[in-house]
């Protein structure tokens, strides 16, 4: 497996995020961060998030994926283009229902960026938590299925979070 790496380019207002190897948790403190800055951004007119060369996709970086759909559509009234040429993760895709919150092709012809990468961020145990949380309530939010997938997971997420009472 190749390991997780975020490269993104812009272009008159439109952001492509490019997302290689194994997509875990681990990048999405940088991820989330450069989230932040193209929402941020007055340029921003649309989103493109290439999983072209993704190998694997773990489900809180699903839930920032999600996150940002729906920020976009906040932002801009659009869904944001989803390219997934394979099958496998596609599959995933669809399970989680985001063919309701992204248009997902398999491929964009004659898509060419000069492409930076994004260097992935330490971020504390703490803050790891806070993200997973977040992520899998969002993944809770888009349909039935999903709630009933990750309830217990957050369940046990929320617990952890409480700080213990003491008598």
């Amino acid at each position: 497996m190749t390991p997780g790496k975020i490269q993104f380019a812009e272009s008159e207002g439109t952001y492509v995020l490019k997302l290689i190897g194994e997509v875990r948790l681990t990048l999405c403190s940088s991820l989330e961060n450069l989230l932040q800055a193209m929402f941020e951004e007055p340029r921003f007119r649309s989103v493109i998030v290439d999983l072209s060369e993704a190998e694997t996709i773990d489900s809180t970086s699903l839930g920032l994926l999600a996150k940002l759909s729906i920020m976009a559509r906040k932002q801009i009234d659009q869904r944001p283009v989803l390219i997934s040429p394979r099958p496998d993760i596609t599959r995933i895709l669809m399970s989680m229902g985001f063919e309701r919150i992204f248009i997902i092709v398999e491929d964009v012809a004659g898509q060419t960026c000069e492409y930076q990468d994004i260097e992935c961020e330490e971020c504390s145990e703490e803050s790891i938590h806070a993200r997973v949380l977040e992520a899998h309530r969002t993944l809770m939010s888009l349909n039935e299925n999903n709630q009933k997938a990750f309830s217990d997971l957050v369940k046990q997420l929320e617990r952890c979070r409480q700080p213990e009472v003491t008598a």
